[in-house]
C-alpha cells in the first residue's frame, strides 16, 4: 500500500501528495504488492493455469495461522488466487508461494458447493449477450421500448435448485429505461420481465415475463440543477485545520496515534482491515495490551422482501458475490474527506492478473468528538473539562446503486467503533399496490421494495492475549421483598458462553444486553478478569421465513452473535464460495462442531445493519442511513486511561471565558475549546474571524 496525506482549506488548492516509509516488508500479514502480484500471474502462467482465457476472480493475501504470526517465525509468504476460465467455465482455487516461487495447492471447484464471484468482464457482456436474443426484444416491444433504451442490471443468481440451472453459471438481468444518454435509469424500471443467462454458453437460456408494468416516467435525476432547485446559499463554508500536523504517524502499514498501536491492509474481497489493535497502558508501565487481533466486515447481504415471480430472488451477497474491496471509490479531498488527511492507496489484481492501484482508498484523519470528561465540585471549586477527540480510518466502496462507506473510530478513552453509512440510489420497481405490501411508493408509479442491508463484522478477539470467553450480561429486575423492601433495587445476571452452540445469541435491549470478551488468565487490580463489552444496537436479524433459500444461503444473519473457536480456514459468514452456493454453509457449519470457547482463542461474528422501509425522501438519492457497534473497555483498565489527555489551555487553544466579549459578537460560540474571544477580536483554529 501506498501512503499520502493533505490538507483541506477553502482557502487554497490541497498541498501536494508526499511519499511516506515504504512498506514493512517483514510483516506476513502485509497488503499485497505490485510486484507480488506480477510474480503471483507468472507462477500460475509457468504451472499451466493462467490462460489467455484465464480471469482472476480474486487475489489476496492467504494468511498465515494466527498461533505462527504470534511466534514471531519467519514465515513463507503466501498467496490465493480463485480463477475462472472463460472459453469452458473451469475454476480453481490456487496457492501460491511466493517465497518458494511455486504453486503450492490448487483446487477444481465443481460448483456443487458455489461458484466464485462474478466477474466485470461478465457483466459487460450481458448487453451484447441479450442483444442477440429474439424473445427479449419481443418483450421489449410488448412494453413500447427497444433493446437500445434499456440499461441492463446483471445480478447475481442465488441458488434455488431449478433443473434448469444445474450445473450452470447464472446471472439473472434485470431492466431500466434511459429517456436520454445521462439518464438516470433507476427511475424508469422495466418490471415484470427477468432473463435468465447462461454465462458459459452466452445465452439467454430463460425468461421471466410476468406481467406488463407502466414504466414510471418521472425523472430521478438528482445531479440536475433544475431538480435540485436553488442553491441553499445560508451555509459559509468550514475549514477544519491543524496548524502543526496530525497526532498519528504512520510506519508503512503501521499506525500510531495517542495510546493506539495498529496495522492497516486492504483485501479485495473484505476491503479495508485492522490488524493487531492495542492500547499502550500507562499504567502498566507502557505496555502495548492486545484488544483485537484481526477486525474486518467480512460478508453483507442485501435480502429484498419482493416476492413477485420476476424478483423474488433479490438477495446479493456484495462480498462473496461481488467481491466488494475492488469496487472501492478514490477519495477526494474536501468532499468525502475533510481535515488533515492521511490517503492510502489498495493495490488489487485486475482480472488479467496485472496489478492496479486505487488511489486514496482509505482516508485517515481526527476529529474533535465534544466532551470527554468534565467535572465542576461544589466543594473545592475545581473545574475541569477534556475535549475527545477520535481517530478515524475510513472507505467508501460502490456496489451497483448503493453507496457503503465503513468507518473505524478509535477513541481516547479505549472505545473502538464501527460504523456503516448508506448512501446512493434504491434499486427500484414498479409500484404496484395490489400485489401486497411489499414497496414504498417513492414518486409517481415508482416502487422501491422493502429490503435490509445485513453486515457481518469478523472481530478476531486478543483481549490481553488469546485465552478469552465471552460473558452474557442482562440487567434483571428484583422484586419486592425482603432485602428489597422498596422496590428500588435491581441487578445483573452473568452467564458463560461455554460452546459455539451456546454462543449463537440475539441482542436484547430490554435487558441492555451486552456481551463481554474477558481474559480468563488475567485479572485487573480488583481482582476481576479484564474485559471489552460489545454493545449492539439490536436492530432486526434476517426478516425472511427462517426455512426460506436465503435463510439457508445467509445463515450468519439469523442471530446477532455468533462465537466461534479460532481456525485459520475459517474467513467468512456465509462461506468460502458464496455465489451460488445452496446454503447451510459459513457460521452455521463452523459451529456445528461444537467446539469450546471458554478460555480459547476466540472469534466474534456481529451481524448487524437496517431493515428499511424507504421513504419518499430517500428519492431520489438516498442521504445517509447509519448502523454502528461499539466495544468499550469494561474493567481492562484499572482506571479512567484518559486523565492525562491534558487541557485545551495546555494545548495552545484557550477557552473562552469572557461573557462580555461573547455576547458582542452575537452569541456565536465559535467552537468551545477550540476558539478564544478578548478584547474585542475571535480566533478559532487559527483563522481570523
Amino acid at each position: 500500500m501506498t501512503t499520502t496525506s493533505a490538507q483541506h482549506s477553502h482557502h487554497a488548492s490541497p498541498s501536494p501528495t508526499d511519499t511516506l516509509a515504504p512498506e514493512r516488508r517483514d510483516d506476513p500479514l502485509r497488503g499485497l504488492a505490485a510486484d507480488e502480484i506480477v510474480a503471483t500471474r507468472e507462477i500460475l502462467a509457468a504451472a499451466g493455469l493462467a490462460r489467455e482465457s484465464t480471469r482472476f476472480v480474486y487475489v489476496g493475501v492467504d494468511e498465515p495461522a494466527k498461533a505462527a504470526v504470534l511466534s514471531g517465525l519467519e514465515l513463507p509468504r503466501v498467496i490465493r488466487a480463485l480463477l475462472l476460465d472463460q472459453a469452458t467455465g473451469a475454476s480453481h482455487d490456487a496457492r501460491v508461494s511466493l517465497t518458494a516461487r511455486e504453486v503450492v495447492s490448487v483446487h477444481e471447484i465443481d460448483g456443487a458447493n458455489g461458484q466464485v464471484p462474478i466477474l466485470d468482464v461478465e457483466f459487460e457482456a450481458i448487453y451484447d449477450l441479450l442483444g442477440r436474443e429474439d424473445d427479449w426484444h419481443a418483450a421489449l416491444a410488448k412494453r413500447g421500448i427497444t433493446h437500445e433504451q434499456v440499461a441492463l442490471a446483471p445480478l447475481s443468481a442465488g441458488q434455488y435448485g431449478f433443473e434448469s440451472e444445474r450445473g450452470r453459471r447464472v446471472i439473472r438481468v434485470l431492466a431500466f429505461m434511459r429517456q436520454y444518454e445521462e439518464d438516470h435509469c433507476w427511475a424508469h424500471p422495466v418490471d415484470g420481465l427477468c432473463a435468465y443467462v447462461d454465462m458459459v454458453e452466452g445465452r439467454m437460456f430463460e425468461l421471466v415475463d410476468h406481467k406488463v408494468y407502466d414504466i414510471p416516467a418521472e425523472g430521478g435525476n438528482f445531479d440536475d440543477p433544475e431538480v435540485q432547485g436553488a442553491p441553499l446559499d445560508t451555509l459559509k463554508p468550514i475549514s477544519i485545520t491543524q496548524p502543526e500536523g496530525p497526532s498519528f504517524t504512520v510506519d508503512g502499514d503501521e499506525v500510531s496515534w495517542a495510546n493506539w498501536r495498529f496495522s492497516l491492509a486492504f483485501d479485495a474481497r473484505e476491503g479495508l482491515v485492522l490488524r493487531r489493535i492495542r492500547f499502550v497502558d500507562a499504567d502498566q508501565g507502557g505496555a502495548e495490551r492486545d484488544i483485537v487481533y484481526r477486525a474486518s466486515i467480512a460478508e453483507m447481504v442485501v435480502p429484498y422482501g419482493d416476492p413477485s415471480p420476476a424478483r423474488f430472488w433479490q438477495n446479493y451477497f456484495d462480498t462473496g458475490e461481488y467481491v466488494f474491496g475492488r469496487y472501492a471509490n478514490s477519495l477526494v479531498l474536501g468532499c468525502d474527506c475533510l481535515g488533515e488527511i492521511h490517503y492510502v492507496d489498495a493495490t488489487l489484481a485486475d482480472e488479467l492478473g496485472n496489478p492496479r492501484v486505487i488511489p486514496n482508498a482509505i482516508c485517515m484523519h481526527e476529529e474533535d468528538y465534544g466532551t470527554l470528561w468534565k467535572y465542576t465540585d461544589i466543594y473545592t471549586g475545581s473545574n475541569e473539562v477534556r475535549r475527545q477527540r477520535r481517530l478515524v480510518i475510513s472507505f467508501f466502496t460502490t456496489v451497483g446503486n448503493y453507496d457503503y462507506g465503513f468507518y473505524w473510530y478509535l477513541y481516547l478513552d479505549g472505545t473502538i467503533e464501527c460504523e456503516a453509512k448508506l448512501t446512493g440510489v434504491l434499486f427500484t420497481s414498479a409500484y404496484d399496490p395490489e400485489a401486497g405490501d411489499h414497496a414504498s411508493e417513492v414518486a409517481p408509479g415508482l416502487g422501491a421494495p422493502y429490503h435490509q442491508h445485513l453486515f457481518s463484522a469478523r472481530l478476531d478477539m486478543m483481549v490481553d492475549g488469546v485465552a478469552n470467553a465471552v460473558d452474557e450480561v442482562d440487567a434483571v429486575r428484583l422484586p419486592m421483598g425482603e432485602g428489597n423492601e422498596y422496590g428500588n433495587a435491581f441487578t445483573k445476571r452473568t452467564t458463560r458462553l461455554r460452546t459455539e452452540s451456546e454462543g449463537v445469541r440475539d441482542a436484547d435491549l430490554a435487558v441492555g444486553r451486552a456481551w463481554h470478551i474477558v481474559n480468563t488468565e488475567k485479572q485487573n487490580r480488583l481482582g476481576r478478569p479484564v474485559a471489552y463489552e460489545l454493545l449492539a444496537q439490536g436492530l432486526p436479524t434476517l426478516m425472511a421465513d427462517p426455512e426460506s433459500v436465503i435463510a439457508k444461503r445467509a445463515g450468519f444473519t439469523r442471530n446477532h452473535l455468533w462465537v466461534t473457536r479460532y481456525a485459520q480456514d475459517e474467513r467468512y459468514p456465509a462461506g468460502d464460495l458464496v455465489n451460488q452456493n445452496p446454503g447451510g454453509d459459513g457460521l452455521p457449519r463452523y459451529t456445528a462442531a461444537d467446539r469450546s470457547i471458554d478460555g480459547e482463542d476466540i472469534v466474534l461474528w456481529h451481524t448487524f445493519g437496517p431493515t428499511q422501509f424507504p421513504r419518499v425522501e430517500d428519492w431520489p438519492v438516498m442521504p445517509v442511513d447509519y448502523a454502528k457497534f461499539t466495544l468499550k473497555p469494561y474493567g481492562f483498565f484499572d482506571r479512567n486511561p484518559a486523565l492525562n489527555v491534558p487541557s485545551s489551555a495546555s494545548m495552545g487553544m484557550a477557552c473562552h471565558t469572557d461573557a462580555g466579549a461573547h455576547a458582542a459578537h452575537g452569541g456565536d460560540a465559535h467552537g468551545g475549546d477550540a476558539c478564544g474571544c478578548a478584547a474585542g477580536a475571535c480566533s478559532c483554529s487559527g483563522h481570523a474571524h
